[in-house]
């Protein structure tokens, strides 16, 4: 039998928006939240981590799969979107259903930097 994923760790989902400065009309990029505002339960799986070049700058960068319950809020998650997890802002690179059962999780899988 298979066994679910353990939802041990806390996280939040942010999505970018343009809001509009009172004062100046002007569009404003921000990040709102997904979900509850205390964060949702996920489990964590480093997949990689390495280094790689850019602008003649090194950057280490650590992959992650997190796992979440399913939830029309956060269903429609893409690379738009980002993930903090004990502090670390993450990239999402990719997510989807879970093969372990239709619209029972979703696997994310995010991009930080390894600092």
């Amino acid at each position: 039998m298979l066994s679910g994923p353990s939802f041990d760790r806390k996280i939040m989902l942010q999505r970018f928006t343009y809001t509009t400065d009172e004062g100046s009309g002007e569009q404003v990029k921000t990040w709102g939240t997904l979900g509850p505002v205390d964060g949702i339960w996920a489990s964590r799986r480093d997949v990689s981590d390495g280094e790689r070049m850019a602008s003649s700058e090194i950057a280490a960068e650590i992959t992650t799969r997190f796992t979440i319950r399913y939830d029309s809020a956060w269903s429609d998650l893409s690379p738009l979107d980002r993930l903090i997890h004990e502090g670390r802002t993450y990239d999402i690179v990719g997510a989807k259903e879970s093969t372990q059962g239709r619209r029972q999780f979703i696997e994310i899988s995010a991009r930080a930097r390894a600092e």
